[in-house]
């Protein structure tokens, strides 16, 4: 999820992950000028996030995975969507979809040693994607408003509560094939979900670590851009960033809120092995 943290965030279908770094896997998809029905190829990706948001410590992976994007009416598999397109026309897409996170050991943060890991969590749901129209230097504006259910694999699949990440983004592209896109969300949480995040239990509560019943509403308010271009037919560069910050959010008191922001960087290639002849017939 998109991360949460980091949804990096949301996925392009990894063969062999569907829960990875969702903002950065996008980020190259977008670059694709070819639409061809399908593509096959590997992205390698380095980041630096926020363990979480409110966390006061980083988590940096690099990561070296195989992808796979299809282009269908209904069947979709690119920009960080897994899933199916339910209804599109000029102004409103509704699409329903997979998309999810890695987890982290929480004997490697501080704040939640002797706690349960923070496990690899799925998203399920459905997104509206509402075309806002023209925007300045030949961009587009657009709305983002997913509901997902979340659950935990690495528990055999426990529910883990609902979020919802309106998101207003602005895409462009410039001259010399370089694309970018800057958006303005938020995260909101359950209680079920937000306390996965931020619930301490008086078993699990410390003298530094006090008991914390958490609550349901803003998880996190985030600003995110990113970047890509096609160096060839075949390689594309892509980065990415986003800020975090937990002000003003339903559990800011949590005793594992240690930050305020939070920053997640991210850079990586993308290499396309084999693509269809096929163009995608419906974009």
């Amino acid at each position: 999820m998109k991360p949460f943290f980091q949804r990096f965030t949301p996925l392009v279908s990894p063969l062999v992950c569907v829960a990875c770094t969702t903002t950065g896997i996008s980020a190259w998809a977008q670059d694709s000028d070819s639409q061809h029905l399908w593509e096959i190829g590997s992205v390698a990706l380095g980041v630096s996030q926020q363990a979480y948001p409110g966390s006061d410590q980083q988590v940096n992976r690099a990561l070296a995975l195989p992808f796979f994007v299809y282009r269908g009416k209904v069947l979709r598999a690119e920009r960080g969507f897994l899933g199916v397109r339910a209804m599109q026309n000029p102004t409103f897409e509704l699409d329903v979809g997979v998309s999810g996170a890695f987890g982290s050991n929480s004997n490697s943060i501080d704040a939640r040693k002797g706690m349960p890991n923070l496990g690899t969590l799925i998203e399920i749901g459905p997104r509206i994607k509402w075309n806002l129209g023209s925007a300045p230097g030949e961009g587009k504006w657009r709305a983002d408003l997913p509901l997902r259910a979340v659950f935990d694999i690495s528990e055999g699949g426990a529910h883990r509560g609902f979020s919802f990440e309106p998101a207003v983004v602005y895409e462009r592209r410039a001259k010399g094939g370089w694309r970018y896109n800057t958006s303005l969300g938020a995260l909101i949480a359950d209680q079920h979900l937000a306390a996965t995040f931020y619930e301490v239990s008086p078993q699990q509560a410390t003298l530094a670590r006090p008991a914390h019943s958490a609550q349901s509403g803003l998880v996190s308010l985030r600003v995110a851009s990113s970047f890509a271009r096609s160096l060839t037919p075949d390689w594309r560069l892509f980065g990415f960033a986003r800020l975090d910050t937990v002000a003003g959010s339903a559990n800011k008191n949590s005793p594992l809120v240690r930050q305020t922001n939070g920053v997640t960087l991210g850079m990586g290639v993308a290499y396309t092995w084999t693509r269809s002849s096929e163009l995608a017939s419906n974009n």
